[in-house]
């Protein structure tokens, strides 16, 4: 039997109910503060997930890669080998819950037959392409085009689809996570920054086209798609020495210049999106 317990603040929320599970193993993907405090409550053997933070701030700091080149998921996976547990291959899930997987009226008929999807939005600013560059990028798609976000990129959407209103659907802040999970199912081709829409995306085996700002792959987080089971392509500005300033991320570039996004060619990543839609 599988449960799931959630926390909203404190751990003493869950310690009384996970003691009377009377677990034998603890497997901690997490591998913080509050992960060591909910350990030490349950005293039961546990299995901790490397998080090679001295190598991310070599990275960071110092320039130095020492990082292993294998995905996160692959190092989740290694956390729990000894309990036999194996990697099928066949990359990420996302349930879109039951009644939630057609859409009929959620896209205008323009876009009801191939599409590209952009989801703009990203936690941090660092990670997000300035409009200035998205405006660029989406005057030389020749696809429709869906913007994905949420309720604080709205703003963002509106000038980026006001530009060309009958290719481009501002769907930001529209849909709730399964919304913009479908939307991304259905795209021919998703361009997406560092986000966890681009994980959904990878779910799905879409065509995808990620853009880097201040992170870096290298970090482990790309697109996982074993075996390549789909066009995975990645832009970042690589003759930059100030990348990556942060493993996640800044809300204005540390140096001002901004050039790991403001630099990068969008018509390069406008061509390769028309390329993968027409294909």
């Amino acid at each position: 039997m599988s449960r799931i317990y959630t926390i909203e603040k404190e751990i003493t929320e869950v310690v009384d109910s996970l003691k009377n599970e009377k677990y034998d193993l603890i497997i901690d993907l997490h591998r913080n503060i509050r992960s060591l405090r909910l350990k030490k409550a349950l005293a039961v053997p546990s299995k901790s997930f490397n998080k090679l933070n001295l190598e991310k701030w070599m990275l960071v700091n110092l320039g130095i890669n020492k990082l292993p080149k294998i995905h996160i998921v692959d190092r989740y996976l290694k956390t729990c080998e000894s309990l036999g547990v194996k990697n099928d291959l066949k990359g990420l899930d996302y349930f879109i819950p039951s009644g939630r997987e057609a859409a009929p009226g959620l896209l205008p008929e323009s876009h009801q037959k191939k599409y590209i999807a952009i989801a703009i939005g990203a936690q941090h600013a660092t990670k997000r392409l300035p409009d200035r560059q998205l405006a660029a990028l989406v005057n030389k798609i020749h696809f429709p085009i869906v913007l994905l976000g949420g309720k604080e990129d709205v703003a963002s959407g509106e000038r980026i689809a006001a530009i060309d209103p009958g290719k481009i659907v501002n769907g930001c802040g529209k849909f709730d996570l399964h919304g913009s999970a479908l939307i991304l199912k259905m795209a021919e081709v998703v361009i997406t920054h560092d986000t966890g829409l681009m994980h959904i995306a990878a779910a799905f085996k879409k065509k995808i086209i990620s853009i880097w700002g201040n992170t870096v792959p290298e970090f482990g987080m790309y697109p996982y798609l074993p075996g390549q089971q789909t066009e995975s392509i990645m832009f970042e500005n690589k003759a930059l020495r100030c990348r990556p300033c942060s493993k996640i991320g800044h809300q204005e570039c540390p140096k001002g210049h901004f050039k790991c996004m403001n630099e990068l060619d969008m018509e390069k990543v406008a061509n390769e999106a028309n390329r993968l839609a027409e294909h």
